[in-house]
């Protein structure tokens, strides 16, 4: 008897096409982009939404996005009302992608009526991007890491 090893990949099947749609369209509705972001907030206008950076004082003291809103997840059900318009969509983010911080403050935000977006690659992938950052000394800003951004030009997706 032979035994052909299977896969890893394919092991599990993938989705029907239609299934991948849907599943892909949902989750472009549920997550933005780092560069995405840093993109509507360059435009000077108004982006149509506010940046809301979900971690402790001490996260935001080391680094936030220039013009986000700090509110910690555990404040949002007692705060979000005085700091954020139902009308405006909110962008949540956290330090990165090995913390669910900004999925949290997502959920949170959805439960008391707020439409909502996870920004993927949280302060993390922003700061490894090149994007100005805030921090209580000033504005800073370091080079991309070209293992996250492109060295010239966009990434072309």
């Amino acid at each position: 008897m032979t035994t052909t090893a299977v896969n890893p990949v394919l092991r599990v099947a993938p989705a029907e096409p239609a299934a991948a749609a849907a599943h892909f369209r949902a989750s472009l509705a549920f997550h933005a982009d780092v560069s995405d972001v840093a993109a509507a907030l360059a435009t000077g206008g108004d982006p149509g939404f506010v940046v809301l950076d979900s971690r402790s004082t001490e996260s935001w003291d080391q680094g936030h996005i220039p013009g986000a809103v700090h509110l910690p997840t555990a404040l949002i059900p007692e705060q979000a009302g005085q700091l954020l318009d139902r009308t405006v969509p909110v962008v949540t983010y956290c330090w990165g992608p090995g913390c669910n911080g900004a999925t949290r403050a997502a959920l949170a935000l959805a439960e008391l009526g707020y439409q909502v977006k996870e920004m993927l690659g949280g302060f993390e992938y922003w700061v490894r991007e090149g994007f100005e950052f805030e921090t209580w000394r000033g504005r800073e800003r370091r080079a991309a890491d070209p293992l996250t951004a492109p060295v010239a030009g966009d990434c072309g997706c």
